[in-house]
């Protein structure tokens, strides 16, 4: 809990961004994005306009792939996006060959970036040649495909959101210079941080704590977790540290869910002690809790608390239980 920072000591989002190590971004809004919603867990209502300020004016951070992570992180993965591929994984193999076979449609799309950009990826023209069979995340745009394939490489940058979807501009002219470490050095720097972040890991039969992890009390303040949340994201560990079995049921048919759609984990200090299933009505600003599960022997505490933290962080004008 110390290490994940859910032990009340965060004080801004810089500083819990850092001790994280990075947010997974998601677009999934039920209540909250995951990546705002776990700082929530850790801050309380604070100003989401910090965390696009910390992002698109002061640099402090950058979004790369699915997350966000700190600006001092970049050398180790710009070693990772200078790596060399050798089409060990499906996904690369796969990459590497819509790269080949578009080679006229990346340079127009590297073209029109240097020229006009940044812009969004439906400003550019989708010229490809060889369609990318989706797997439902991309749908037929092979824009967003190119571009991704780009960021990954080094060669495109994140550098905005435009009505929440992402703005497109040439590496070189948002990131800083930088001068990468080896990748072997990269990664084990980035094991260590990840290491770090969570406190503890499972290697060869035990769990091993890090040598930077407090033990100790902390206090019994009541919160509610991302499914995306470091803390619970791995779900055999947090089974196996907390006795909490916890997946996520949005993919489940609703008829075979057991807790519902989106339900978040409730953290009481250092226990996991139920689940909530909260949404956000958007139209009448109502944040519905459609219903609350508790562990065996656990012992129901209020929720006002949380509940109101969460709705205040939302905007919703009430709680309806």
């Amino acid at each position: 809990m110390r290490s994940q920072l859910l032990d009340g000591s965060a004080s801004d989002v810089l500083q819990t961004v850092r001790g994280l190590g990075f947010l997974q971004i998601d677009p999934i809004a039920t209540v909250a994005t995951p990546q705002r919603l776990v700082l929530w867990s850790r801050l309380g209502p604070y100003d989401v306009a910090e965390l696009d300020r910390l992002l698109w004016e002061e640099r402090k951070l950058f979004e790369s792939g699915a997350f966000i992570r700190p600006i001092e992180d970049l050398p180790l993965i710009v070693a990772r996006m200078r790596r060399k591929r050798t089409g060990k994984y499906a996904g690369e193999r796969r990459g590497t060959e819509f790269l080949q076979k578009n080679a006229g449609f990346r340079r127009y799309v590297l073209r029109e970036l240097e020229r006009r950009g940044p812009l969004l990826s439906r400003e550019l023209v989708d010229s490809s040649v060889r369609t990318w069979k989706s797997s439902g995340w991309h749908g037929s745009r092979n824009v967003a495909v190119m571009l991704e394939l780009l960021e990954a490489r080094g060669q495109v940058a994140i550098v905005g959101r435009r009505g929440g979807h992402r703005l497109w501009d040439l590496a070189e002219r948002w990131y800083p210079q930088v001068e990468p470490p080896p990748l072997d050095e990269a990664e084990q720097l980035l094991a260590e941080k990840r290491f770090r972040s969570l406190g503890v890991k499972f290697e060869k039969g035990e769990w091993l704590a890090h040598r930077d992890a407090e033990d100790g009390p902390v206090s019994r303040r009541v919160t509610f977790l991302s499914p995306f949340d470091r803390l619970v994201h791995d779900r055999d560990r947090a089974e196996a540290l907390w006795g909490f079995r916890y997946r996520l049921e949005m993919y489940v048919p609703k008829a075979k869910r057991e807790y519902g759609y989106y339900v978040l984990p409730i953290l009481r200090g250092d226990r996991l002690i139920g689940r909530i299933d909260p949404v956000l009505d958007r139209k009448t600003g109502v944040l519905k809790v459609k219903s609350v599960h508790w562990e065996p022997v656990v012992k129901p505490v209020s929720l006002q608390k949380p509940l109101r933290s969460l709705a205040t962080f939302i905007g919703a004008g009430s709680i309806e239980s």
